[in-house]
Parts: C-alpha cells; structure tokens; sequence
C-alpha cells in the first residue's frame, strides 16, 4: 500500500456471484460490491466488478495497489472432473495404492457401494525402479529411466505426478526423476510428493499430489486470463490468492500448489468470524455462510477458527493444512424438487450463476430456496441486490406452484413454506454435527450469519439449536471477502518423522524445529516480506504410540516438550472425553507455518444516522396466514434502537428475517445483534 496506489481490494468469486470489498486507506471505508459470476470465464467477471466498484466509489484503476483474491476454480474443477489428463509414477509395485485407497466403505450397508474416484486410470500409472525405506536411506538406487521415458512420451500427458515410496523422508530420487522428466516432456507440469504433502501414509499423499498436478494446467491457464487482463486503464495491482488454511501465496506459488487452493473462497468467512469475534468480544461463534450454492459451518473458540490438517474435496482426501470447515450442498440457488418417493427436497443441486433461480428471469424453470423466499414475500422485488436486479415474482410463484404445489397437492405459499421448513433443518443439522462432534453445547455459541442468503434463515435455524443471539455483521453479503481483506500471506511447512515425546528426543527435536523455521525464514525472504513483518509459527501432530490418527498441537514454546506433551493430553480430552496421561507420546509430524504480516490499514465504522426513521411494511406469507410486517432499512437504524420480531431488515446485499419472539438492536461496531426474547 502506497500513497499513489492506496486501495486495496477482496475478491471472493462464488458460484453465483462475485463479491468485492473495498479498503481506501485515504479514508478508511471499507464499501462492498456485487456483481454475477461469469463462470465460463471468472476473471472476466471480477476485471466488470472492479471497474462497476471504482465507478460507484470513486477510485482510480490506477489507484489500486493490492488484490487479495479468492477464487473456487479449483474445488469446481474437481467437483465437475474437468481436469488435466495426467499420469502417475510411483515405486515400482506401488502402482495400485491411488485405486486401493483404504478398503473404507462410506455405505456399509449398500449392496453396491459407489467405489471411491480415481483420477488416473491404471494404463497411466507406471512403476519406476527404485526403494527407499521408511527412514530415507536407500534400499534401491533409481534405476534406468529410459523405457519410463519412452512410455511417456508415447501417453503424452497434459501434467505429470510423481510420487514416491517414502520421499517424505528424502526427496532426493523424486528431484532426479522430476529432472529426467522435465528433459524429455519440456512444458509440461510436474508435481512431486516431497513438496506438496511431504508427510507420512502414502495413499492421502499420492491423492494430493495427483490433484495437484491435475490442476497445475486448470489454475495457470486461469492466472493467465487474469494476467492478461493486468494494464487495463491502468490496473496492475500485486496479487495475492487465499489459500485453504485462510493465508496468501504468490501467483508462483499458485501455479505450482494450486491444491492450496481448494479452500479459497471458505477459509475468508472463517478469518472474518475469526476478526468479528475479536472485535465484538464474542470469543465463540459458529459462522455460517449462505451463499447461491453451498452452506459453510466454521467453528470460533476462544477467538480462533480451528485448522485440520487433512480434508477432503469430491470424494478425494487432500493431506494439506485447511480451516476446519463442514460444507453441505444448501444454498439460495439449490433446487426444490419432489422426489419419486414423493418427499419434497431441497439442494444439493443448485441452479448456479446461469440460469439461477427462476425469480432471476435468466431462464430457470425449476424453483430454488431463494424462489421460496420471494413467494413467500420476504424479498422487495424492486430493492434486490440494493436494485441493480428486479424479481419476476410471476415467474417464482407458477414454478412453485407447478414444480412442488400441484406434486404435493398444496397452496403455492404452503409449498414455499415447506421448501424453507426443509432447508431449516438441513441447516440446522450441519451445524448441529460441527459442534458435537467437538462435544459442544450450542447453547454456549452465538450464531454469525452472512452470506447473500443467510440472514434469511439464520434466526429461525437458531430456533432449532437452541441458540439464543445471532449477529448479522455488516456487509454480510459479501463478508468473506471481508476476512480476505485483512488476511496475511501464509506458508505452511511439514516434515514428517517419528520421535518419542520425551527428553531423549531433545537434541534432535531442537534441531529439527530450527531447520523448519530456518526455511521458513528463507521463504518470507523470498516474497520480499520485511523483517519486521515476518513470523514463524511451530505445531506438531501427536498421537497416543500405536493410535492411528494424530491431533494438531500448537506449540509456541518450541523445542521445550513439557508444554506439548501437556496441550496434547488437554486436546486429547477435550475431543474424545479421555486422556491416557500414563501412555507414551509421539510427535508424527513437524509444522512450521511463515506468516508474512500485510499492512492493516484502520477500519472506520459508518456513523449511524442522528434522526429516528419509521420503517415501511410488507405482506409476508407465514404459519399459513399473510400478516403485514415492519421492513427497515438497515443503513437508517441507530444504535440503541430495538427492533421486535416478526421483522425484516434490508440492505444492498442480503435480506434478513427476525423471527417472532426476537428482537434486534444496532452494535456501536455496526453488527445487528438479534437476541431471543424470554
């Protein structure tokens, strides 16, 4: 951020539309925009919200100076299959493991159980002559590559990835192979084990890495459009991209790891509840953010969101640090169906950016939640989107009515109705399962909603759980791109080698530590980022000797053991309701994460408005009666001023509904806060 370049600017490309929030440090006013994804090409999208955003608050192109960028083509381009065709060369004898997986069934009961995906068939994975034992000595030297070669270069694959029997523990014979490789398939894009995922069980690593060299092809021709597109009037700003553990990396780094960025878009609404929790003193939140296509849960405790260490992204486990994130298909645009047994639906397919749902008049005929919404009256269809978008009520209404309605022998307001009551609960479920499964009471939680279409639902899904306060933040609409704006560059470092938890580790543990933050170092030095403004951050996985499962242990007061050993068994609790203090300790694998601090310029909070408003009413559908509601403007309330449910409260970007037996109230911050009345 410079004086001639001081604008900074969020992107968070969704399903369905393309949100942006915008920092000026000339003034410190953070605004928020929105404008529809174009998913044939998303960087043209976001290059049309960019200049919508400088034309309405009045910055130059040439003003901006950093994009932080947040983007879904990644997890899209694994979730639709549309990947790179690639190979994998692995140990000789090896060449199964990717399709063996871990003999898990998802369906133990299911005569016919789906098999779990494999991206490269048998024909593409070739076995190369060399062994490593587990501590990384040599057993086999890498042997004649020249028939491997050969057979490559008859395949002609688009990406190639390589990952071999214990490379974790020394990287050297995947370096000498990557080599070969490079020499005789110049251009194409090779992805090792060693520095992707280098971390013990061979099948989560080798799944990473093929996910990772599949989408080497998909994410740099992507950068490239968005590169191309640099110079217009003037804009060529850094860019940073979010990775799925909530920090940045370089557009190098992006193109070589873009299995980092499977997370991208979610992990930003977990660092904003990370940053509201902290600014409103609210140490445990449960976010949740609704948008058109999905429903994302994120737990805050004690004010930090959690961090996992291995996920899973279309029925594929990826080995690499994310936020802890649960993820259901239920969102606006997911569709409303009545299935062949008669039971009404609601998601997981959604009608997306193109066509949408069926009140968007782009062409949707099947009714959607955010069609329920509008039938039932919850929407102004002329202040949609703050009115860049006008409803086709009509539209929503013959589409519920035939779709749903007339299937299930019901009124068009009932069949809404039902469509939301049926979202509900789905909702609630998601949120339910992401907090006993930590053995948390709801009742202890607030709920943060946002999302375009989570103030929607979020006071009746609190209902459910027996939540007492949900806070709606503001510009919720678009609040991930919120948490990007404030977020840090962030690399993430693992090695993986077994030692004993206790002092007979000392010396190597101290010198093992020292070599992580030592690259670490080196890589903040690397991205130019200044002294001053680095960090490093140690963590180990520890488990119980023969456990097969580790917990992720912070552990700032590397190399001492004593607190470790201690936060683990805490851990251990916590979790799974016991701790065997008496059993011996293992560190599994080493972390270091290089933090790499951006400049945060101050936030100012809109002042509210001085004079009292009274707000305007609309017909709402609800318990089978249309009664007339209050409908307030949210930028003309007060702090202080009390608002009782049955309400509705209107911004640009989001809607949100206050059930009855709520009432709401404006946070000097500028969060409406809605707590359950007695």
């Amino acid at each position: 951020m410079s004086t001639a370049r001081p604008v900074r600017i969020a992107v968070d490309i969704g399903g369905t539309f393309t949100d942006l929030q915008i920092l000026d440090a000339r003034h410190g006013r953070v605004v928020a925009w929105k404008t529809p994804t174009t998913p044939a090409d998303p960087s043209e999208g976001l290059l049309t919200g960019v200049r919508e955003a400088a034309s309405r608050f009045g910055f130059a192109l040439a003003e901006v100076g950093l994009l932080l960028h947040g983007t879904t083509i990644a997890t899209n381009a694994v979730l639709e299959r549309k990947l790179a065709q690639g190979v994998l060369l692995t140990t000789a004898g090896f060449e199964d493991v990717l399709e063996i997986t871990r003999h898990v069934r998802r369906d133990i009961y299911g005569l016919a159980p789906d098999p779990f995906p494999c991206l490269i068939e048998r024909d593409r994975r070739f076995g190369v002559p060399e062994r490593l034992r587990a501590d990384g000595s040599v057993e086999t030297p890498l042997g004649d590559l020249a028939p491997l070669l050969d057979r490559l270069r008859e395949v002609s694959p688009e990406a190639v990835a390589i990952g071999l029997l214990h490379a974790y523990a020394n990287p050297a014979h995947e370096r000498a192979l990557r080599e070969a490789v490079a020499a005789a398939l110049p251009g194409v894009p090779i992805s090792l084990s060693s520095e992707i995922s280098p971390e013990i069980r061979e099948y989560e690593r080798l799944s990473t890495t093929v996910l990772n060299a599949l989408l080497m092809p998909v994410v740099q021709r992507y950068l490239d459009k968005l590169e191309s597109r640099l110079g217009e009037g003037g804009f060529a700003p850094r860019i940073f991209l979010v990775q799925s553990n909530g920090g940045m990396c370089s557009l190098r780094r992006a193109a070589e790891q873009p299995a980092r960025l499977l997370l991208s878009g979610p992990s930003g609404g977990a660092l904003a509840a990370e940053r509201i929790s902290q600014r409103l003193a609210r140490p445990n939140l449960v976010a949740v953010d609704m948008g058109g296509t999905s429903f994302d849960v994120s737990v805050v405790q004690d004010h930090r969101i959690g961090l996992v260490t291995q996920g899973e992204v279309g029925g594929l486990p990826v080995r690499l640090p994310m936020v802890e994130m649960r993820t259901i298909g239920a969102g606006g645009g997911s569709i409303a169906a009545v299935d062949a047994a008669g039971r009404l639906t609601a998601g997981p397919r959604s009608a997306g950016a193109r066509p949408g749902p069926v009140c968007y008049g782009r062409g949707g005929v099947e009714p959607t939640v955010t069609d329920a919404n509008a039938v039932l009256g919850r929407f102004d269809p002329d202040f949609f989107l703050g009115g860049a978008m006008a409803l086709d009520l009509g539209a929503a209404r013959a589409a519920m009515e035939a779709r749903i309605g007339g299937p299930l022998s019901l009124g068009t307001e009932e069949a809404a109705e039902g469509v939301l009551r049926v979202t509900n609960a789905q909702l609630a479920a998601a949120v339910r399962l992401s907090l006993f499964e930590k053995g948390l009471d709801p009742r202890a939680f607030s709920l943060l909603s946002f999302g375009g279409a989570g103030g929607l639902h979020a006071t009746e899904v609190a209902d459910e759980l027996g939540i007492t306060e949900v806070i709606f933040p503001r510009e919720p609409g678009t609040l991930s791109a919120y948490g990007i704006l404030f977020s840090d560059l962030a690399q993430d470092i693992a090695r993986s080698r077994l030692y004993a938890a206790d002092e007979s580790q000392g010396a190597a543990l101290a010198e093992a530590v020292d070599s992580l933050r030592a690259e670490a170092t080196a890589r903040l030095e690397a991205d130019d980022v200044p002294a001053a403004q680095r960090a490093v951050e140690i963590a180990a996985d520890l488990r119980y000797r023969g456990q097969a499962f580790e917990l992720l242990v912070p552990w700032p007061e590397a190399p001492a053991l004593a607190p470790l050993v201690a936060r683990f068994h805490a851990a251990h609790r916590a979790r799974f309701s016991y701790a065997a203090e008496g059993e011996r300790v293992e560190i599994v694998t080493l972390r270091a994460t290089a933090i790499g601090r951006l400049d945060k310029p101050a936030e100012v909070v809109p002042e509210s408005p001085d004079a009292a408003t009274k707000p305007g009413t609309r017909r709402i559908w609800q318990a089978g009666a249309a009664t007339d509601w209050p409908v307030w403007r949210r930028e003309a309330l007060r702090v202080g001023d009390v608002l009782h449910g049955p309400a509705i409260i209107e911004e640009a970007f989001a809607t949100h509904v206050i059930a009855r037996h709520w009432q709401a109230s404006l946070d000097p911050e500028g969060a409406i806060v809605a707590r359950r009345m007695a």
